[in-house]
């Protein structure tokens, strides 16, 4: 993870001998691209320093980003970390999130060129809010992406390498009679499978009825 040396409360008060600061950052993931277009407009944004990289945004690179970790040492209260493109700071959305809340910690701002994000205002400050929100949304999404296909997995018998102790066709028959008042005790005994097996069963079927 980034440094957190600098882990100031975002209401810290500047001393008059501060100064406040653009910080640039510029990134291109292969030895093919260079950062010179984005060099040119951090300038232009009126950027006084520019860390430039070569490094992946990706899961290998995530946090191996040593001019990022400058970058982010930099920042004194009241200065403002620019970049071309919120891509250029991170491709995952929660990655991104983590990294503009250090730099709120610091008491720093953020702003991209491209998409006219910034974190100085209140309408900045409420778009990042927005953007936490969806990220919420995406993890719980993927989370029940993963419960129904592990569930699917395992009533097609395809989970873990391994087959449910019942056929398809006796599976039904085992769901058919805990319908119709049978204990799941006696449908096991019928069944010859372990109470937990028939549990497991009747659980996952009740996911996949939720979601159809």
């Amino acid at each position: 993870m980034l440094s957190s040396k600098k882990m100031f409360h975002s209401a810290v008060a500047m001393p008059m001998w501060y100064s406040v600061n653009k910080i640039g950052y510029a990134r291109v993931s292969t030895d093919e691209q260079d950062t010179a277009a984005q060099v040119a407009a951090l300038e232009r944004a009126g950027c006084t320093t520019i860390y430039k990289e070569n490094k992946s945004g990706g899961k290998a690179g995530r946090w191996d980003r040593p001019e990022l970790h400058k970058a982010q040492d930099s920042l004194n209260p009241g200065d403002t970390l620019v970049v071309w493109k919120l891509d250029r700071l991170s491709r995952s959305l929660s990655d991104l999130l983590h990294l503009l809340a250090q730099i709120k910690n610091i008491g720093a701002s953020f702003e991209s060129l491209t998409e006219h994000i910034e974190t100085k205002s209140a309408a900045g400050e409420l778009m990042m809010n927005m953007l936490a929100c969806f990220a919420q949304f995406e993890r719980q999404m993927i989370k029940e992406r993963t419960k129904l296909g592990i569930a699917r997995a395992r009533a097609e018998g395809r989970w873990g390498n391994a087959k449910f102790a019942l056929t398809p066709i006796q599976q039904k028959e085992a769901i058919r009679m805990v319908a119709e008042g049978r204990s799941q005790a006696e449908v096991a005994r019928v069944f010859g499978i372990h109470r937990s097996t028939l549990w497991r069963l009747l659980s996952e079927r009740r996911v996949l009825e939720r979601t159809a």
